[in-house]
C-alpha cells in the first residue's frame, strides 16, 4: 500500500510537469480559475481539505484560506480578477451562469484583505451580476476596481475606481462614485462612515494583496509557489534551486513528511536516490526556485512551519 502511494505521488508529480506545457486561454472557460499563488494556501470542498494551486478550477460554495503573508490570484468567467490577501478567508456562492447567459457571483470574504478587479472584457458585458461581501459591507460590482478588508477595527471597502453601490444590514443603499471613496463598519454595528484616509494609505492597503515586487503573478503553467518576500517558489521559468526538506530512508518515512508537508499547504514532491550501500533513499524537496536566495528564503520557512531537520539546499 505504502509502494503504491508512493507511485501515485511520484505520477502526480509528472502529471503535473506534463500539464504544465498545456497553455491556458487567456479567458478561462471555467466560473473561476486559481491563476496565481503564493503558499500556504488552502480549498476546502464538501468538508475536504486541499493544497491550493494554480491551474485549479473552483465551483460554488468552494471556500479558500490563505495563510499568513500568503497571495492567491482568481480569474473570474467574465475577466474580473480577484486577490487574496495572507489570513485571508473567502468563500465563492451563487458562482456560475443564469438564463439568458447572466454570469453570477457573491464573493464572500469573512476575514482578511481583498481586491477586486474588472477587465476590459468585464467592463463590455451587461450579462453579470457580482457582488464583494467584507463582513457586513456588500459593494455591488459594476465596471470598477475595489479593495475590501475584515478586521479586529472593523469592515472596510474602499473605491479605487468606477462605481459601486455600497449596501448594508439595516441601512439604505448608497451610490459610490468617488475614487478613494473608503467607507468603515465598526464593530459596534452602526452605519458605515466615509473614512478619510490618504493616497499612502490607500496604496500600502491595495498592496497587500498584490505579488511581491519582482515576483510576477503565477499563471496556470505554473505549478507550486511559496510566500517569501520577492520570490515565488515555482515560477514560470526554470529554477536552478530546490529545498530539501527531509532525506529518508524507508518509503514510510517519505509518506509520512510528504503527508505533513502538504497538509501545510507546501507541496513537496518525492525523489528516489540511489543509496551508497544500495537501494534507495527518500528525498522529498520544494522547487525549483529561480534564485539561491528564494531557496534560503524558502527553507527558514519551512523549517519553522514544519520542525524536520535539517532543510538544506540542493542546486537543480
Amino acid at each position: 500500500m505504502n509502494r503504491n502511494r508512493l507511485h501515485a505521488a511520484a505520477a502526480c508529480c509528472l502529471l503535473t510537469g506534463a500539464l504544465a506545457s498545456v497553455a491556458a486561454p487567456t479567458v478561462p472557460v471555467a466560473d473561476a480559475l486559481v491563476t496565481g499563488v503564493l503558499m500556504p494556501a488552502w480549498l476546502e470542498r464538501h468538508g475536504t481539505r486541499q493544497e491550493l494551486t494554480p491551474g485549479l478550477t473552483l465551483q460554488n460554495r468552494d471556500r479558500l484560506r490563505t495563510g499568513a503573508n500568503a497571495r492567491v490570484e482568481l480569474r473570474l468567467r467574465d475577466g474580473s480578477v480577484l486577490r487574496l490577501a495572507g489570513d485571508t478567508q473567502c468563500e465563492l456562492n451563487a458562482l456560475g451562469v443564469r438564463e439568458p447567459e447572466v454570469f453570477t457571483a457573491a464573493i464572500d470574504v469573512a476575514q482578511g484583505a481583498v481586491r477586486f478587479t474588472t477587465g476590459e472584457l468585464a467592463r463590455s458585458l451587461r450579462q453579470r451580476a457580482v457582488n464583494l461581501r467584507v463582513g457586513t459591507l456588500t459593494a455591488s460590482v459594476r465596471g470598477t476596481d475595489l479593495w475590501g478588508t475584515a478586521d479586529g477595527a472593523g469592515d472596510r471597502i474602499c473605491l479605487l475606481e468606477g462605481v459601486i453601490t455600497l449596501m448594508q444590514p439595516d441601512s439604505e443603499a448608497r451610490q459610490v462614485g468617488e475614487a478613494g471613496s473608503c467607507y468603515l463598519a465598526a464593530k459596534d454595528g452602526g452605519p458605515a462612515a466615509l473614512q478619510a484616509v490618504t493616497r499612502g494609505q490607500l496604496a500600502w492597503w491595495a498592496a497587500q494583496t498584490g505579488m511581491p515586487p519582482g515576483a510576477g503573478p503565477a499563471s496556470p503553467k505554473t505549478t507550486m509557489a511559496a510566500p517569501a518576500a520577492a520570490r515565488i517558489a515555482r515560477s514560470a521559468r526554470a529554477g536552478r534551486w530546490s529545498v530539501e526538506v527531509a532525506a529518508v530512508d524507508s518509503e514510510a518515512a517519505a509518506l509520512s513528511v510528504y503527508d505533513r508537508a502538504r497538509a501545510a499547504g507546501y507541496g513537496a514532491r518525492i525523489r528516489p536516490l540511489p543509496a551508497a550501500g544500495g537501494g534507495y533513499r527518500y528525498a522529498l524537496r520544494l522547487g525549483p526556485l529561480s534564485s539561491e536566495s528564494e531557496a534560503a528564503a524558502l527553507a527558514t520557512e519551512i523549517g519553522n512551519a514544519l520542525p524536520i531537520a535539517p532543510v538544506s539546499l540542493v542546486r537543480n
